[in-house]
């Protein structure tokens, strides 16, 4: 399979001098692209003059990640995309696992690796951890991240093992479900459209999977702080969209009726924790969904909903009501 390792950049030219050489060193039979979302600084002179064999896709806009890699994926051939993120640090043999796994489950449409952070490499890191899930009110978690709770790797999660959506972060998709979907939904911009693009790929009977034997070291935050007011909106409106396209109706209103009860929660809680940033984010993110439902509602694909699409019934209560921190004491559903 022809594997295409392709890099999303803005205005990253420091992160690409330290993370681009070990994606070189250990990639070998992949064709590696960088496709630029209109940066402003020398990045890409800097890619030229320093890596000349590195393929490079220059977008007109900075449309953000969704179609930062719309655009940029119409321009490269491959069967296989990797959507890897400039602030990640590959290791040896990390490709062969995930070919070898698409190789044996021919219904993979999606794989992403075991993401440890960079910083504290014993730990999972915030962005995908070791595969992603939502519950029923369409929260996400991983295992190995339960919100801000992130678990020490201790080979837990050595595993393959089938999850409802992989981290944008380290995503390998076949391209040719990725132009069948039609590639990320642009309106999300960032945040939470891998799970929308995996959420989307189930329902027309793809599989996600998470392969542990090859694994990568995340920086995180380098465009946006996890607890950043921008990407608290971007997550709590983003969510919400992906319920309205992706469930069926009455299911979809009915969650959608329960989350503004518990977003409203979680905004009551940062009052209380005075990061009132955070509470106006959620508010406004409320706004936003509610002022571009209709749009979002016409975006329903035709297809079989997948009803089970849940692992817990509520990670919030789970989480924040009974402490529970590691996903393998969680109690399914």
């Amino acid at each position: 399979m022809k594997v295409a390792v392709v890099i999303l950049n803005w205005n990253g030219k420091t992160l690409l001098e330290k993370f681009l050489p070990s994606v070189i060193a250990h990639s070998h039979g992949a064709s590696i692209y960088v496709v630029d979302n209109a940066s402003t600084d020398d990045s890409v002179a800097f890619i030229k003059d320093t890596y000349p064999t590195i393929g490079i896709v220059q977008n007109a806009t900075n449309g953000g990640f969704a179609k930062g890699y719309n655009d940029g994926l119409k321009n490269i051939e491959a069967d296989i995309f990797c959507l890897l993120n400039s602030d990640v640090e590959v290791t040896a043999n990390w490709l062969n696992p995930i070919l070898k796994a698409f190789n044996k489950i021919p219904e993979a449409a999606i794989i992403q690796p075991k993401i440890l952070d960079l910083k504290r490499k014993e730990y999972f890191e915030y962005a995908g951890a070791a595969g992603g899930f939502i519950d029923k009110l369409g929260y996400p978690f991983c295992r190995g991240r339960i919100f801000q709770a992130l678990e020490k790797d201790e080979g837990q999660y050595d595993d393959i093992k089938e999850v409802f959506w992989a981290t944008g972060a380290c995503m390998f998709i076949k391209s040719d479900v990725f132009k069948a979907l039609k590639g990320f939904d642009e309106d999300y911009f960032a945040h939470q459209e891998e799970i929308d693009l995996c959420w989307r790929a189930k329902n027309s009977n793809h599989k996600v999977y998470y392969v542990g034997e090859s694994q990568v070291y995340h920086l995180g935050g380098s465009t946006l702080k996890n607890m950043n007011p921008k990407k608290t909106f971007l997550n709590f409106r983003n969510s919400l969209y992906s319920i309205t396209k992706n469930l069926p109706r009455k299911k979809a209103l009915s969650i959608i009726f329960l989350r503004l009860i518990l977003d409203g929660i979680a905004a009551l809680r940062f009052v209380f924790q005075f990061r009132f940033n955070h509470c106006f984010a959620i508010l406004r993110a409320h706004l936003s969904f509610y002022a571009n439902f209709k749009r979002f509602y016409k975006k329903r694909e035709k297809a079989n909903f997948i009803l089970k699409y849940y692992s817990t019934t509520s990670i919030v209560w789970s989480h924040f009501v009974h402490q529970i921190k590691n996903f393998n004491i969680l109690v399914k559903d």
